[in-house]
């Protein structure tokens, strides 16, 4: 299975790493409105990256839901980071704010000269959105981004585990038949 799609001058594609250790412009993470970093992914970026990233936070926020900011990485692979404070499942448009989410992140991305973006997908975890619906969205949002022409590149959306991978490699088959 090809986990690629073209898309104008773009490459979609999905694969299996930790987003958080991809070697990329600027990778995307699920922030809490209050910009601190905990558990799980946000644990991961404060060990990795070092005090750097938590600086730049202070000054930053609290977000709403649907809007981002960028960060550096400090002393991780990636350049920088998108943090972006997406909707928790069963909150109510969860679909539409989570879509508004993506589109937000592309769009910083594209405004500060991200060549390559990573994401995990959307939601999916920690938020409790259904990992089938943050899939589908993730792929399509994305795409659907990616066909208006930006300067990115490629995005790529990282699957941390098979069940990840899985479910974002289900939705890129989708939008490739659609697009056939």
């Amino acid at each position: 299975m090809v986990n690629k799609v073209q898309i104008n001058n773009s490459t979609l594609s999905v694969v299996k790493a930790d987003v958080t250790d991809y070697v990329i412009d600027a990778f995307v993470f699920y922030a809490r409105n209050d910009l601190k970093l905990g558990s799980g992914f946000g644990n991961a970026i404060a060990l990795r990256g070092g005090p750097s990233i938590r600086k730049e936070l202070e000054k930053l926020g609290p977000l709403n839901v649907t809007e981002v900011v960028m960060t550096t990485a400090g002393d991780m692979k990636a350049g920088h980071i998108i943090h972006a404070n997406g909707p928790k499942f069963q909150e109510e448009n969860t679909n539409q704010k989570l879509k508004t989410t993506i589109i937000n992140a592309l769009k910083i991305a594209d405004a500060k000269g991200m060549g390559s973006v990573a994401f995990p997908p959307m939601g999916a975890g920690f938020y409790g959105v259904p990992l089938e619906i943050s899939a589908k969205i993730t792929i399509e949002t994305i795409a659907d981004f990616l066909s208006s022409g930006p300067g990115i590149k490629e995005v790529v959306v990282c699957g941390n585990d098979n069940r990840e991978l899985k479910a974002l490699q289900a939705a890129l088959e989708t939008l490739k038949q659609k697009a056939a």
